[in-house]
């Protein structure tokens, strides 16, 4: 267990931060009306559970003293009767405005089932699945090994409007290596730092204020510094396409500190409005610009292995997803349907009005219904209201069905 600093001292340096930087799945169906956006937000929280995210806070894992969990800061800011009032405390952004306005898949109360497909669980071959559109075995670990696989974020960098309007930011020094940046080129911050080549005084004072802070887990830096370079490349960069990769979500899963992690949830929703609202206030992309946020896998289900991840935890396959826009139709909670986290990386060039497949053939297609004015038939109706188990979900064209692989050691991220 990794040593890490009192609650205190964190909110502290985040106050610093702030003030610093100020079944077979069918294709979807083709569009009748609705344009596609001119630009893309997507914002990924690491090992972010879908229970938290459809149901709220969960009290059995608060603890197990009654007098303490009552009297905490976190079922003060997060716990409320109803799980509509509770998830609304935790991501009220996502709840009031992203589900309104867009769709949001994965949630099993309404028969909809969102997976990844790697058959290993956990941040690498996740991430590498959701960019590049397809489960490469030969993705298997967290190892700082170039990406084979050609990402979205590459192949829209080359794209006629898009040179050099593609910019990623990671709260993981993994990034570059999952984007293979030394064949795509492509402007990304990991943290280390966080404003690569920075060019104005804000970048600069972020990259100083990042140095200071505390390291608390190897190669994972604190979210609000990537936050934050992240917003000051939307002002200042106007890039086209924009990845942003927040971690805090599944280091305080890792370390066992259920309020921390529903805490990084709550700055993650606080963050994405922000980005949302800037952007909505630029002319360059104001209803012109697309928002997907995702996950990159899921955690345990019970009191005894939700911080984890991994092949040793089935549960972990179950991921959920998010988009809204210009050119999505607001459909809010999809339901019966099943999709998985290949699907994200056409997607998010759909948004954009780019053909990823044309490219890279292999690729999953785009979510069903996320894109033109037609609203595409589910993917995979679930029978009744019984969600049906991942393992037996309908498998991606052209690739295997997931099940469950054997029990092995599972890596952090």
């Amino acid at each position: 267990m990794r040593r890490v600093l009192p609650a205190v001292l964190l909110l502290t340096v985040a106050a610093a931060v702030i003030s610093t930087a100020s079944g077979p799945v069918q294709a979807p169906a083709p569009g009748v009306g609705l344009a596609p956006a001119r630009n893309v937000i997507v914002i990924t929280m690491d090992g972010m559970r879908w229970q938290e995210l459809f149901d709220g806070a969960d009290r059995s894992l608060m603890g197990k003293d009654e007098k303490a969990i009552v009297e905490s800061s976190s079922y003060k800011r997060f716990w409320r009767a109803t799980i509509d009032g509770r998830r609304a405390a935790m991501l009220p952004f996502f709840w009031s405005v992203v589900a309104r306005d867009g769709q949001v898949f994965g949630d099993p109360a309404h028969q909809s089932v969102a997976h990844v497909t790697n058959g290993v669980w956990f941040s690498y071959p996740g991430y590498s699945e959701m960019l590049a559109g397809v489960a490469d075995p030969r993705v298997d670990s967290n190892d700082k090994i170039p990406n084979p696989n050609v990402t979205v974020l590459e192949w829209l960098s080359r794209r006629p409007g898009f040179e050099g309007r593609v910019e990623a930011f990671g709260a993981w020094d993994v990034l570059p290596f999952i984007l293979n940046a030394g064949r795509s080129r492509l402007r990304i911050g990991d943290g280390y730092p966080p404003a690569p080549d920075p060019k104005t005084d804000r970048e600069r004072a972020i990259n100083d204020l990042a140095d200071d802070l505390p390291l608390l887990w190897a190669g994972a830096p604190l979210d609000a510094p990537i936050m934050h370079a992240a917003l000051e490349s939307l002002r200042t960069r106007r890039p086209r396409v924009l990845y942003v990769m927040l971690g805090e979500t599944d280091e305080w899963a890792h370390e066992g500190r259920y309020d921390w992690y529903l805490d990084a949830a709550y700055r993650s929703d606080r963050f994405i409005r922000r980005m949302w609202e800037t952007a909505q206030a630029m002319p360059e992309y104001t209803k012109q610009t697309a928002l997907v946020l995702a996950t990159d896998h899921g955690r345990g289900a019970t009191a005894s292995d939700w911080t984890d991840h991994g092949r040793k935890v089935p549960a972990a396959e179950r991921t959920w997803m998010a988009v809204m826009g210009p050119g999505t139709e607001a459909l809010g909670l999809r339901q019966g349907v099943t999709v998985a986290n290949a699907q994200i990386a056409a997607t998010i060039a759909a948004l954009v009005g780019e053909d990823f497949r044309t490219g890279v053939p292999a690729a999953a297609p785009a979510l069903p219904g996320v894109t033109g004015g037609a609203r595409a038939p589910a993917a995979f109706a679930l029978p009744g209201k019984t969600v049906t188990p991942v393992s037996a979900a309908p498998a991606l064209p052209g690739m295997p069905a997931v099940t469950a692989p054997p029990a092995a050691s599972s890596p952090k991220r």
